[in-house]
């Protein structure tokens, strides 16, 4: 077999694992969303069984003969062309994939599966003594997986890399740690101001379906294209891109609380643009994948924060929220922007405002690192999340729903998940900055509900690049520059220096 024919070969078994992944989402889109209670512990079955032959077919021994046939030849030599590119992926992924026994990924599958449904049945009855199993038998299996994959240095690096590649623990701690000095000094200013946010605007009454139905036009407006997605609700807003004209969103809803619903909604509107700006014709390849959920955070962050929470996109807005919300028609468009902009120490990490929003991901960081290295047991976790938040945000949990139960990753078993976050903040705030150097200031857009030019310039210089480029690569080859936090330092203090007069 010459090295087209053994690539043709790689093309058809992935695209043909990948409809197999799609189909392995499909069901976990389902399972939270639309599922009957009782039919969580035959889903969990089905997700198991399906982790199983998708894994088997990553590590079927003819990906690696048939790699070793296309590496080296002119196929490849070109190292951007889609090719390449896939190779290089694949390359990774099948050394990753042999080095995880096909009896562990199942396991793990089946946990994480279960863990969902435990989680999403214990953390409204505030129960985590139920929890606290499923998540212990997570640990242990991803500690499992770690030691598997193999590591340079500690064994959270190894899980890490399966969501940003390249990353490492010990790089990430300094990145952040910069950031969180700047991020304190940046809140001290604040809150020494003496001006004062009028939250309770946002915490009148906003029926259901009124907000359903204004989410639906926000996320139609900035592009979102309903007839490839769909908004469900969910316990914990997530985003689905199952494939090519498939990608969805869900959000959830507190008719006492505007933020809630709206900026979930937007944020994973973002996500399902970049799904929806992916090159359809490499689908099932890497070159038609997102580079990283870094660079897929990058882009979620970007609708919720820097387009949504901006005072152009509410000039557009505003009136038609007080069209559809009662009480929101004796409140003033600056009094409103101000408060859904307000910065202060919360407890719920995705109602969080900008400036708290990444200590709330450090804090997470170091809790799953110290977990998987060994260094935190599970039983001792709700004790250890309490002390964090009281160092970062001298805030202590009054129970574990809104505390170390809060979040749905854990009970999947996305160890290495959580930074990701705070790398889209990080990439975002320097992808506008180039898009500004292009574009030049576009809250005039916004506010004429213009959002296409931006759309149109992300999908040029980042969704239509899928996996061509690798994150650092990517941030490179668009903003010219390495990766640096201070476009988002620089972002924070222009616009919340300004907001509270300091």
């Amino acid at each position: 077999m010459n090295p087209e024919q053994a690539y043709e070969w790689l093309a058809s078994h992935n695209r043909e694992t990948a409809l197999l992944a799609s189909a392995e989402q499909l069901l976990a889109w389902d399972q939270r969303t639309l599922i009957p209670p009782k039919g969580h512990a035959h889903r969990a079955q089905q997700l198991a069984l399906l982790a199983r032959l998708i894994h088997e077919r990553e590590i079927d021994p003819r990906v690696g003969e048939h790699l070793a046939r296309v590496e080296g030849s002119d196929l490849v030599a070109d190292p951007l062309r889609p090719e390449a590119v896939n190779l290089r992926e694949w390359r990774r992924n099948y050394d990753r994939a042999v080095k995880i026994p096909p009896k562990l990924a199942e396991a793990l599958a089946l946990a994480a599966a279960e863990g969902q449904t435990a989680w999403e049945e214990a953390r409204p009855l505030n129960d985590w003594a139920a929890f606290e199993p499923f998540l212990g038998r997570l640990v242990k299996l991803s500690r499992e997986a770690a030691e598997g994959l193999t590591y340079t240095t500690e064994p959270y690096d190894a899980l890490l890399d399966g969501f940003e590649v390249g990353e490492t623990a010990a790089g990430l701690a300094s990145l952040f740690g910069a950031l969180r000095d700047s991020l304190v000094r940046l809140l001290d200013d604040i809150q020494g101001s003496s001006r004062t946010p009028e939250v309770a605007v946002l915490a009148r009454h906003y029926p259901q379906p009124l907000q359903e139905q204004f989410c639906r036009e926000a996320a139609a407006k900035i592009g979102y294209d309903f007839a490839a997605g769909r908004l469900d609700y969910s316990a914990h807003p997530f985003s689905s891109g199952l494939g090519p004209g498939d990608a969805r969103i869900t959000t959830r809803y507190d008719e006492g609380f505007f933020n809630t619903a709206f900026f979930g909604a937007l944020h994973e509107a973002g996500h399902a643009l970049y799904e929806q700006g992916l090159p359809p014709e490499y689908w099932g390849a890497p070159r038609g994948m997102a580079a990283s959920l870094g660079i897929h955070e990058s882009q979620s962050r970007t609708w919720e924060n820097l387009v949504g929470r901006s005072l152009g996109f509410w000039r557009g807005f505003f009136p038609r929220a007080q069209e559809l919300f009662q009480a929101l028609k004796d409140v003033k468009l600056e009094v409103f922007h101000f408060a859904v902009n307000r910065v202060a120490k919360s407890l719920i990490r995705v109602e969080a405002d900008e400036v708290t929003y990444n200590l709330h991901i450090i804090l997470r960081f170091e809790l799953e690192r110290a977990l998987i290295n060994g260094g935190l047991e599970v039983k001792d976790l709700p004790l250890a999340w309490n002390a964090k938040m009281q160092e970062y945000l001298e805030l202590t949990p009054p129970d574990h729903r809104d505390g170390v139960m809060q979040d749905v990753h854990w009970s999947a078993g996305y160890f290495g998940y959580f930074p990701t976050y705070t790398l889209g903040n990080i990439y975002s705030a320097q992808f506008s900055a180039a898009a500004a150097k292009d574009l030049g200031d576009q809250e005039g857009l916004f506010a004429r509900g213009e959002f296409a030019p931006f759309l149109n310039w992300l999908r040029e210089h980042i969704h239509s690049q899928g996996g061509r480029y690798r994150p650092r690569d990517l941030v490179r080859q668009v903003t010219g520059e390495e990766r640096d936090s201070r476009f988002l330092v620089d972002y924070l203090s222009r616009k919340f220096k300004d907001l509270y007069g300091v």
